[in-house]
């Protein structure tokens, strides 16, 4: 399958993901080490119970989820165009961000690098996105770029039913920060990031606790 791309009939579409190969590559070596560790360990203590042929089939019952989960990781890629998100992962699905009835803003934690997205759900089965805004590890990271902020932004803005608004502001104070020249650890997304408990994967921040975390904003 080729990944989407644009056409002079369509919206500009932006990629809300940071493509690099080789990082791609070293995570997953690094996934597919992680799960023939796991499996093995667990395939070897069952063998020790059970035997060879116990061991063997509790590894590959381990393993082949996580497989799944890691290639599924791998392939998924986010797209923008005009106020849609589409997101390919075996396939293809649309989400249209001005409909969409709930969105909540979640902060997953691990070994801690915290990640801080927009959970998009349309009220369907499988019509539900996940944005990665930022990345953080110490005291910098990655966030997405001027444009993709500005344009998620502008979508937010037109959905009413989920007080797109309060997300919107959100983003166009992280790119005013971002303006203003200010260093990661005083831009809303870190400070967001760091106000999230540690010792929790994920984390769900309610449209009411961003709201009043906005409303302190410049």
């Amino acid at each position: 399958m080729t990944e989407p791309t644009g056409t002079p009939e369509t919206p500009e579409r932006l990629p809300l993901f940071h493509d690099d190969a080789k990082l791609r590559r070293r995570r997953g070596c690094s996934s597919i080490a992680g799960v023939v560790i796991f499996a093995a360990a667990f395939g070897g203590i069952a063998g020790l119970i059970g035997g060879e042929i116990v061991g063997l089939v509790v590894a590959g019952v381990i393993a082949l989820p996580l497989v799944y989960i890691m290639l599924y990781n791998l392939r998924r890629r986010v797209w923008l165009e005009g106020e849609t998100l589409i997101v390919r992962t075996w396939g293809v699905r649309r989400i249209d961000l001005t409909a969409a009835e709930r969105i909540d803003l979640v902060i997953s934690d691990v070994r801690g690098t915290r990640t801080v997205s927009l959970l998009v759900n349309a009220g369907k089965r499988r019509k539900v996105a996940k944005v990665d805004l930022a990345v953080y590890s110490g005291a910098g990271g990655r966030e997405l770029g001027i444009l993709q902020l500005r344009k998620l932004a502008n979508a937010l803005l037109n959905n009413t039913d989920a007080n797109g608004l309060v997300f919107s502001e959100l983003l166009v104070a992280q790119l005013k920060s971002e303006a203003r020249g200010d260093a990661a650890a005083e831009r809303p997304l870190y400070r967001l990031a760091s106000a999230a408990p540690s010792g929790k994967y994920i984390q769900r921040f309610t449209m009411e606790a961003v709201s009043r975390f906005v409303a302190t904003l410049d």
